[in-house]
């Protein structure tokens, strides 16, 4: 593969949420000012769009690449893994649910990785994109500086029961989408005889 096949415009917005990931895990750190919890959450949120631009150029553009399609969904998880343990030590979620979100990831990409040895690609589901939105979205809410909106309905506590009222029905949304894609994982398999 040519170096011009590597520098996309997708694999560059993918290679952002890989770099964006450290720093968010600095700017994350335990009860910070809200101007640094500012920064993290818009930083948190390029991120975001990065991963919604990304697939969306490649394809209007006829540009997606094997590395591409690679290292997409890695620096998706590793975006999502910062924000979701950094958010354990300042209390806005419990380390249980971050268990769960986060062994359904490590087993799917498990099984992707095998799919992938035996030239088996296994498509996202559609409820696993719209479980990576609600997941987003609820991140997104909890990143967000407590303090800052004065709005009578949309103070502190509505916000965080908000995003964790979303986290939890993403984690709902995780382990049933981590069943449907293990049963296609298992009947492709059987298909075609690995």
């Amino acid at each position: 593969m040519s170096k011009h096949a590597i520098l996309t415009i997708p694999n560059l917005l993918t290679g952002y949420r890989f770099v964006t990931a450290p720093v968010l895990l600095f700017f994350l750190y335990p009860q910070p000012s809200i101007g640094v919890s500012l920064f993290a959450f818009f930083l948190f949120l390029t991120g975001v769009l990065t991963d919604l631009a990304d697939g969306y150029y490649a394809r209007k553009h006829k540009i997606e690449t094997v590395l591409g399609k690679l290292m997409d969904p890695v620096a998706d998880k590793v975006l999502v893994c910062v924000a979701l343990i950094m958010l354990i030590p300042m209390g806005k979620i419990p380390a249980w649910l971050v268990f769960i979100i986060l062994a359904r990831e490590l087993v799917i990409t498990g099984l992707r990785g095998v799919a992938a040895s035996s030239g088996i690609v296994i498509a996202a589901s559609g409820m696993g994109k719209l479980k990576s939105i609600m997941q987003y979205t609820a991140l997104c809410i909890l990143i967000f500086p407590l303090g800052v909106v004065s709005i009578p309905f949309l103070h502190d506590t509505f916000l965080h029961e908000l995003g964790l009222g979303l986290l939890y029905v993403s984690a709902v949304m995780t382990v049933w989408s981590g069943v449907d894609y293990f049963y296609r994982f298992q009947k492709i398999f059987l298909e075609t005889g690995h």
